[in-house]
């Protein structure tokens, strides 16, 4: 088959996000092609052979039946930008070596982009996604290394968590949140990490996770805590929690006292 363009990425999960990264790409001179979550992906990407990188912008529920399907020959072109993500969700797949990146900027529908703070990147296509944000004036950059990479993942997650969870209680944004509820926030940041590290096997300075947050929570002041997602999230991380036998009395009593005013 003739190859029409050398630089041509595949999309999957064209929803806000995803069509953030497709106007970037496109802008630095990378044609997109788009496959629908429903369709036969392993048929799709035999169609176009030659794509330089694959996108997949699902969100964090739906990646595990995404990775599935994807074929071992596209593992080093994958680029993977979800939520709560960590090593384990791609190479219990035995995906090696995926890009992947840490977004922290916000698209919501009918609304401009908002970025927080810049968006760290690493992997072989990381070059080519910090450039399609870089062209949408989108703060982000390269990291090097693998270990820096992970704290980042991990920081993003430390964030998200803890606010979408202490908004279950709180409402409110993050500038209330870390003013008000600073001791809540806390507690509830502390499980979150003891939960990342038994689920990476390794333990993070946690003051260096702490202040990786609350630059955040800097980079966005008004930022709503809690997104429609928290529910799910407060449910997969007690869930998670109990498989892997680790304690989160605060997570716990947010739980309890959600389900005590249904």
């Amino acid at each position: 088959m003739t190859q029409p363009f050398a630089t041509e990425w595949g999309l999957i999960g064209a929803g806000e996000i995803g069509g953030v990264l497709a106007h970037g790409l496109l802008k630095t001179g990378h044609p997109v092609f788009p496959i629908g979550r429903d369709t036969d992906i392993e048929s799709a990407l035999s169609s176009r052979p030659f794509l330089d990188g694959l996108l997949v912008a699902v969100g964090e529920k739906d990646l595990d039946s995404v990775l599935e399907r994807i074929p071992t020959a596209w593992y080093d072109r994958l680029v993977l930008i979800q939520n709560e993500l960590l090593p384990n969700d791609w190479r219990k797949y035995g995906i090696e070596t995926p890009t992947v990146a840490s977004i922290w900027f916000e698209k919501k529908p009918g609304k401009p982009v908002k970025p927080l703070i810049s968006s760290p990147a690493h992997g072989p296509k990381a070059d080519a996604l910090v450039a399609a944000m870089q062209s949408l004036d989108i703060p982000a950059h390269r990291v090097t290394d693998s270990d820096a990479m992970l704290e980042e993942l991990v920081i993003k997650n430390v964030y998200i968590l803890t606010t979408n969870i202490a908004g279950l209680e709180t409402g409110g944004d993050v500038e209330d949140l870390w003013s008000n509820h600073q001791q809540l926030a806390r507690d509830i940041a502390a499980d979150v990490i003891a939960l990342q590290e038994a689920k990476v096997g390794k333990a993070f300075d946690h003051q260096r996770l702490i202040e990786g947050m609350v630059r955040g929570f800097d980079g966005d002041p008004k930022h709503q805590c809690m997104g429609r997602s928290a529910p799910q999230r407060l449910t997969r991380a007690l869930t998670l929690a109990d498989k892997l036998g680790i304690k989160m009395p605060a997570i716990g009593r947010v739980a309890s006292r959600q389900t005590a005013q249904r």
